[in-house]
């Protein structure tokens, strides 16, 4: 008699329905496992047998065969544990057939047949709904997975507590979706002294999510304004933080118990490889760029990374989703993050102080942002460049908002723009607009339209970074409380890009 358990397989962040087929037929004693499984997989048999042998079960002198349905699909992972167990069970008439086939489950198993978490719980107990079926994993994996309020999620701490479970000896309560509190980070807004235009920047990028570089010299406080970015962030909204955490789980960062509302913030070395940055390697991970998916990614000494990294961004930042291609499978990814990049003027970093004169100027500092390609600059909706700051600034007392206020003003202009966007499939914020639905949202009044074109023409824009303009004039707008885009928030969002013309 064949039984039949399912699990799942992981293509991207999408979770592939598996069948677990087990047959116990008569021959010689043997534990076969087919259908195209990785190392780990074959392992399982192992695992299996020693957690089963803890449990007093032994094994038939049969031939035991497990295929793991589809056969072509690639099985990797050791997740597959708990399955293969469940598929033996019941084909040893030990637990019920028909309570097995009703459930997805996944799980490593422990030589004493304790489940060991795994990656990929929120995905699988997605897969899971849709085929109208519970979730049986590990306890330490169910608070992430209950966030599909459509699967019912079984948590457990052992194979013997899943099998008193089915026998119905001591049945499992259903696992709770639990939430991951950040502690307070501490960093606020007025910690910076002076750059009240860089803060102005920073608030307009994370009310429209608009990209950001800064240029400034060492010690200007790059680094420190962007690590106050998380401070004035809204939080993740309930579908943006399920999409978040998807992505989380497949790369093991949901390790605390559940899922977070905090925005994703991403800080890689300039060191990093691409299939760090953008995803791959030997499984096909996401990488950083998809971690940030809802959130940002800082990119600290820009010019430093890699140019083939750098141009590999391009694509990503237009359409928010990557494309990592294997010779026998392909693997999206979501990728619809904030980049804010920091960057000095030059090798030495002091190009633009009268003080600290250059023997190479100006060439040194044309040299090194040249690093950076045009078509990757123009994507950058504001750039700013950020003067030194004096040790005597230091002694003036905190100015500007608080991180508190601005989140505020932040987040009201993002609730208007989920407002505007209700019904809008892939647009949430204004950098998303796009076509008609930005020449709707985004068209200034009579004078700012005169002003656009003046400064387009005379700048040189291209069409992506005329859109640009538009984009942030309406988030400009946004924060300002108007309907209207009107000339000053044009100006204002020009005066962003006049920086990014002049070193063209």
């Amino acid at each position: 008699m064949v039984s039949h358990a399912y699990t799942v397989a992981f293509e991207g962040v999408e979770a592939r329905t598996v069948e677990v087929q087990c047959a116990v037929t008569p021959g010689l004693p043997a534990f076969s496992i087919v259908g195209l499984p990785d190392k780990a997989v074959s392992e399982a048999r192992d695992r299996v047998r020693t957690a089963l042998a803890s449990m007093a079960i032994a094994l038939p002198s049969k031939r035991i065969t497990i295929n793991l349905s589809p056969a072509d699909l690639p099985k990797e992972g050791s997740h597959f544990d708990l399955p293969i167990a469940l598929g033996l069970l019941a084909a040893l008439e030990i637990i019920p057939h028909d309570a097995v086939a009703g459930i997805v489950s996944l799980g490593e198993l422990s030589l004493d047949g304790t489940l060991v978490p795994v990656l990929g719980a929120l995905p699988a107990a997605m897969a899971a709904a849709e085929d109208d079926r519970a979730l049986l994993c590990p306890r330490a994996s169910g608070a992430e997975a209950a966030w599909v309020g459509s699967c019912q999620v079984i948590g457990a701490n052992s194979l013997a507590d899943v099998v008193r479970h089915f026998t119905g000896q001591s049945p499992l309560p259903p696992s709770e979706p639990g939430e991951v509190q950040p502690a307070p980070s501490g960093r606020d807004l007025r910690d910076v002294r002076g750059q009240e235009r860089a803060k102005r920047a920073l608030e307009i990028a994370a009310a429209g999510r608009h990209h950001l570089m800064f240029v400034g010299s060492p010690g200007s406080g790059k680094s420190m304004l962007a690590s106050r970015l998380p401070g004035i962030l809204p939080p993740l909204s309930a579908s943006e933080a399920l999409e978040t955490s998807m992505i989380h789980s497949l790369a093991g960062l949901l390790d605390e118990g559940g899922i977070s509302r905090h925005r994703p913030f991403r800080e890689p070395h300039h060191t990093a490889s691409m299939a760090a940055i953008v995803g791959g390697g030997r499984s096909a991970k996401p990488g950083e760029i998809s971690l940030a998916h809802n959130g940002v990614l800082f990119m600290d000494e820009f010019p430093e990374f890699p140019r083939n990294v750098l141009e590999t961004l391009r694509q990503p930042i237009e359409s928010g989703e990557v494309m990592i291609s294997r010779a026998n499978a392909h693997f999206r990814y979501p990728c619809r993050f904030m980049l804010i990049a920091a960057a000095n003027p030059c090798r030495c970093g002091y190009l633009s102080e009268p003080d600290r004169s250059c023997s190479r100027a100006p060439t040194c500092g044309e040299d090194y942002m040249g690093r950076i390609s045009g078509p990757l600059m123009d994507r950058f909706d504001l750039r700013i460049e950020v003067p030194p700051v004096g040790f005597t600034d230091l002694d003036l007392p905190p100015s500007g908002d608080s991180s508190a206020e601005v989140a505020t003003r932040v987040s009201m202009a993002r609730d208007v723009q989920s407002s505007r966007f209700d019904g809008h499939d892939g647009m949430r914020t204004n950098a998303d607009a796009a076509g008609a639905v930005l020449e709707e949202i985004a068209r200034p009044d009579a004078e700012g339209k005169e002003l656009l074109g003046r400064a387009a023409d005379r700048m040189g824009l291209t069409a992506r970074g005329y859109h640009r303009v538009m984009r942030v004039a309406r988030t400009i707008a946004d924060l300002d409380r108007s309907a209207q885009v009107r000339r000053p928030h044009v100006a204002e969002a020009i005066s962003y890009r006049l920086t990014a013309a002049r070193d063209a």
